[in-house]
């Protein structure tokens, strides 16, 4: 019975996981994309203008650094504080970390 349980935790545990990393990747497709690419690399042609930095290569930001600039704001980037939660931030940060290439 211990086994079943512990089996059913890992289960849901697991697919709250992906549930969260699909979650993050809507979250960036509406409020980041249009700015700093879908993947990324801040190659639109808003991204271009504002001179912001590609993801998939440099990330030489912490993470606490990275969720000041979402929650907050940073330069011309509005901050999403109000808008996201801190959950939401947080996994938008390690999205944003897996898109290193």
């Amino acid at each position: 019975m211990k086994r079943k349980i512990a089996l059913l935790l890992v289960t849901v545990l697991g697919s709250a996981g992906i549930a969260a990393a699909a979650d993050a990747a809507a979250t960036w497709a509406a409020n980041c994309a249009s700015c700093h690419a879908k993947d990324g690399s801040g190659n639109t042609m808003m991204g271009k203008k504002l001179g912001v930095k590609d993801y998939t290569k440099d990330q030489s930001f912490s993470d606490a650094e990275a969720t000041n600039a979402i929650k907050n704001g940073k330069d011309k980037m509005k901050g999403f504080g109000s808008k996201l939660s801190d959950a939401d931030i947080k996994a938008l940060v390690a999205y944003v970390r897996s898109l290193k290439k």
